[in-house]
């Protein structure tokens, strides 16, 4: 059922337009006692989650009981990030998911049907595990909020994602993510119908059907002058909000390209991106534009680390990012590879497969840690001279002696290819 649905590529919804939307959607859900919010973490600043959890708190009050930031893997957020991504809400409401331990496995998704929706590829049986206070907390209405966007793992982002993987287990997360990289990036980029997905409404249809969760989407697009602004809102409780939010991201956020772009400049802004597990969306989001023997520039300032997990920083430091072949022959026999199926697909997932050049930046990695994950490495000072984010525009540029590149401001809001791989 829909509970609220407002947006086009031309729709600009402001503050105000989002906190009616989202109060016109509660009240429409009547009376809730115990109510927990399932946002996004400061990774997804932009996605506008944060302001509407705020207003959703204004409009509970003490019965909004709990906040779970869906974290999957990524570090919890500090005091500093959530006073500025959530705005008047207390400290005291926010949990921190730990994807280690406090997870329960509440259904097994069969390995036959796997095989069936990778023809073939693998064949192995997937746990769902979910965070235990969105199970057993006991809540009369959970309300999972984020944005709708191009995807690397899941073609588009959020919906029962949000829950499944944002509040998942280890072998839910690594397993989910290996099967994107092993059936193929390029094939399910972009697309609310892959795999992946599959997998998870197989485990919502079958495990979470019980659970009061009311998915709340927003499409955030750019405006003439570049600027962020929110294109959609839909809210409801079934698969119609994500199909709705879907197909308005793909309009706002793919851009087709009439060629392949032979250089592509990413700037990442350093309050967002500290890890390359984060950054190299730089490299998902670009590599179906990019040219073959093309150079990717990232001008990574607050680059600090490869994973924010410890063992995954550990495993990506030890084996690099060095394609598919390569990532699964080393798995065969790994043991502790085959323990972090997420980070081998991670691997995969960072690599061009020899087709480009990626040259990271970094602000605070030193160029023997880049050049020994097999990144290119140029100094930032002096790329930052060359490429100044402040002078340029997202797009095609013309900088230094008539030297054309493509420019991209932030790789989280958009998914670049050219024509010819979509044939």
């Amino acid at each position: 059922m829909i509970y609220f649905k407002s947006g086009s590529e031309n729709t600009v919804l402001d503050s105000r337009d989002l906190e009616k939307g989202i109060i016109s959607a509660l009240e429409k859900l009547g009376v809730r006692k115990k109510v927990l919010v399932v946002p996004p973490d400061c990774t997804r600043f932009h996605s506008r989650a944060g302001e509407l959890t705020s207003f959703i708190y204004r409009y509970y009050k003490d019965r909004l009981k709990d906040i779970l930031p869906a974290l999957g893997t990524h570090s919890p957020m500090t005091q500093l990030q959530l006073s500025e991504m959530f705005k008047g809400v207390p400290g005291s409401l926010f949990r921190v998911h730990d994807w280690r331990q406090d997870v329960v496995t509440i259904g097994t998704v069969p390995s036959e049907y796997i095989y069936e929706i990778t023809n073939g590829a693998l064949n192995y049986s997937w746990p769902a595990q979910i965070n235990n206070l969105v199970f057993n907390g006991g809540h009369d209405l959970i309300l999972s909020v984020g944005q709708v966007v191009p995807h690397e793992v899941i073609g588009m982002a959020n919906y029962n994602k949000n829950i499944l993987i944002g509040t998942g287990g280890p072998e839910s997360i690594n397993k989910s993510h290996f099967l994107g990289a092993v059936y193929g990036m390029e094939l399910i980029m972009g697309k609310a119908d892959n795999p992946v997905r599959a997998l998870l409404n197989y485990a919502a249809d079958s495990f979470l059907n019980h659970l009061p969760i009311i998915y709340v989407h927003t499409v955030i697009g750019r405006d003439d002058k570049g600027n962020l602004v929110v294109r959609g809102l839909f809210i409801g409780n079934d698969a119609e909000v994500f199909s709705l939010a879907s197909e308005l991201s793909l309009k706002v956020n793919f851009n087709v390209l009439d060629k392949p772009l032979k250089k592509v400049v990413v700037y990442l802004d350093p309050a967002e991106y500290k890890s390359t597990w984060l950054g190299n969306k730089s490299i998902y989001r670009t590599r179906m534009a990019m040219a073959d023997k093309g150079e990717l520039i990232v001008l990574a300032p607050g680059l600090k680390e490869f994973g924010e997990d410890k063992e995954i920083d550990r495993l990506i430091r030890k084996y690099g990012y060095r394609g598919t072949l390569e990532t699964l022959r080393t798995i065969d026999g790994n043991e502790e590879l085959s323990r972090n199926l997420s980070a081998a697909a991670h691997l995969i997932h960072g690599s061009s497969e020899g087709r480009f050049k990626i040259t990271y930046c970094p602000g605070i990695l030193t160029q023997k840690e880049i050049e020994s994950v097999n990144f290119q490495y140029r100094d930032l000072t002096n790329m930052i001279k060359k490429y100044n984010p402040k002078n340029l525009k997202d797009g095609f540029n013309k900088v230094n002696d008539n030297e054309e590149i493509f420019f991209i401001s932030n790789p989280a809001l958009g998914l670049w290819a050219s024509k010819e791989r979509l044939i």
